[in-house]
């Protein structure tokens, strides 16, 4: 059946490109996730109601120049770049085309203790120094667009203490019921660790408002400003096939915004921790097969907003990945045709091979009072009837919510922003936890939801919950502020190992105030994040006194500090 399929979709897919070559379209190349500064001044904005009120900000990455009409999709005030004297920056004599240097960006972060942070690409869990440097060049002539925009990264990735050797025994037990469904090492092996990457690459066809091609961007599925149920910069970006729309698609009833993807995802290739610790005789870690090398994905999501409700935005996505060796029909190609509803009771060996999230979202904002509130609600599998999910809503499900306010100041300019964003990927209900059910985790496709040993979606992983306020100064590009998280690492495992014993004093938390700061700098954007994470119970360790209930368990903290600098080429 594959044989057969393969020719199929490759003949439509020349079909349709051969049909694109022949129309004209504008172009612009897209703004890079993993770049700093730009995704939140972009959103600042659009609610001053600076840029158009039309892009839903929930599907990204997004193309400036078609969504807010700019000539030049990283100089958005048009104090940059004076492209009549630009050497680096030019339309070609014909005005077909276009030749664009891409900024220099280069983040470090410093770890002082262990390993923490999200969001940073392929940036790895690590202690010490690691830099990720990111450059490259956009090119445009008719319908064909190309963008080169490699990344490297490198980590000192020195030893720090990971799941502690003296838990129980049956600790570890449980614990490896967890590792062994995903892919998330706690280190990325013994030595120096370097990655090179296509980074934030593509090569696309387009139409209008359409766009179809080959990319290895990362996306960014949802309406969240820190946390994405199903799509993230957490990991880095994976090899895919796109088509996506690069501006909303107006209609009577309103404007569509969509993307479907075919990807590739692959393994860490790093053992977890203590992989030869046995219980009973038997070896706790059971090794990923060798044909499980790597994983198809697929995805779609799609964005809404009516007409007659203008600023509100309604969306949904729905991802679903399996191991190649496993797909044999045309249901395991592209998700819309993989739901297949039905009671829990009846076995459904395809479904069953399938690692399928899905997720719904709002964003509402409003530019005259500078304000949105938006919220993600998530499914862990995506067979269920709808019976089912009325009856119990909370059963396998994963939710956001936030909301951003810019508050006028005396000064021309100047607003004092603050926000709030909740995520919950923990569950409630008893059963679910007891089977390990747990987000991001799949007992078949025991990579897990991941590419290169990091979660595709909410950076902190499986069973977990946050919440985070911030405030701070900002004018332009400007900002100065401070945030404040509380950080439950995996309640699912604590639940499931702990609960029975009734000890609730194991819970594996961090508190992390932080300090922001960015500033321009004529051409050059400057960003960094300090951080003090104070870690209590560090991996749910305690150590009982027999005197003494209420002692101090494994508490450690570390700095994090964070330094990113962008300079846009004149």
């Amino acid at each position: 059946m594959r044989k057969q399929l393969f020719p199929f979709f490759l003949t439509t897919a020349l079909l349709f490109l051969s049909f694109l070559t022949s129309i004209p379209t504008l172009l612009g190349q897209s703004v890079s996730l993993n770049l700093p500064v730009y995704g939140d001044y972009m959103r600042r904005q659009q609610l001053l109601g600076n840029l158009s009120e039309t892009s839903s900000f929930m599907i990204r990455p997004l193309y400036p120049t078609e969504v807010f009409n700019k000539s030049n999709g990283l100089d958005l005030d048009e104090t940059f770049t004076d492209e009549d004297l630009s050497e680096f920056n030019f339309s070609t004599k014909d005005n077909k085309g276009r030749f664009q240097l891409l900024p220099f960006m280069m983040k470090s972060q410093f770890n002082d203790a262990y390993g923490f942070g999200i969001n940073d690409g392929p940036m790895i869990p690590n202690k010490g120094m690691q830099y990720l440097i990111n450059a490259g060049v956009y090119f445009e002539y008719g319908p064909l667009s190309i963008q080169v925009q490699p990344e490297v990264m490198h980590a000192s990735n020195n030893y720090f203490q990971g799941f502690p050797l003296d838990h129980w025994e049956s600790t570890w037990l449980q614990y490896y019921e967890w590792l062994n469904t995903a892919d998330i090492p706690e280190r990325f092996g013994g030595s120096p660790y370097t990655y090179l990457s296509l980074g934030q690459s593509s090569i696309r066809l387009n139409l209008g408002e359409f766009s179809v091609g080959i990319s290895n961007e990362n996306l960014w599925w949802g309406p969240g400003r820190k946390s994405s149920l199903l799509m993230s910069n957490h990991a880095p970006g994976f090899l895919h096939l796109t088509l996506n729309t690069r501006k909303p698609v107006q209609t009577p009833i309103g404007s569509f915004e969509g993307q479907l993807i075919a990807g590739k995802l692959q393994s860490s290739g790093f053992e977890p921790p203590h992989q030869n610790y046995s219980h009973a005789n038997t070896p706790l870690y059971v090794p990923k097969r060798p044909d499980e090398d790597w994983r198809y994905l697929s995805g779609l999501v799609l964005s809404f907003q009516p007409k007659w409700l203008p600023g509100l935005f309604l969306g949904f996505s729905s991802v679903s990945q399996m191991y190649h060796t496993d797909m044999d029909q045309l249901s395991d190609y592209l998700p819309v045709f993989n739901g297949e509803k039905g009671p829990e009771s009846i076995s459904k060996p395809n479904v069953d091979q399938r690692n399928q999230l899905s997720a719904g979202y709002f964003r509402w904002m409003d530019s005259s009072g500078h304000f949105e509130f938006y919220g993600e609600y998530g499914s862990n599998g995506n067979s269920r009837s709808l019976y089912d999910f009325l009856i119990n809503p909370d059963k396998n499900r994963a939710f956001s919510f936030g909301f951003s306010n810019l508050i006028p100041l005396k000064r021309e300019e100047e607003f004092f922003q603050v926000g709030m964003e909740m995520t919950q990927t923990g569950q409630t209900v008893r059963e679910v936890i007891l089977a390990r059910n747990s987000w991001y985790t799949h007992p078949h496709v025991r990579h897990g939801y991941t590419h290169k040993g990091q979660v595709l979606g909410f950076g902190y992983g499986p069973g977990s919950n946050v919440i985070s306020l911030d405030a701070a100064w900002v004018k332009g590009f400007n900002r100065l502020g401070f945030e404040l998280e509380y950080i439950n690492h995996n309640n699912d495992f604590y639940y499931k190992r702990f609960e029975e014993i009734k000890d609730w004093r194991r819970k594996y938390v961090d508190i992390v105030p932080s300090l922001l700061a960015e500033w321009r700098f004529d051409n050059l954007l400057v960003s960094g994040k300090f951080q003090y994470v104070n870690t209590l119970n560090y991996k749910w360790y305690l150590e009982n006194h027999p005197e003494i209930y209420f002692v101090p368990g494994l508490d450690q903290t570390t700095f994090v500090g964070q330094l990113g600098l962008t300079y846009l080429i004149r």
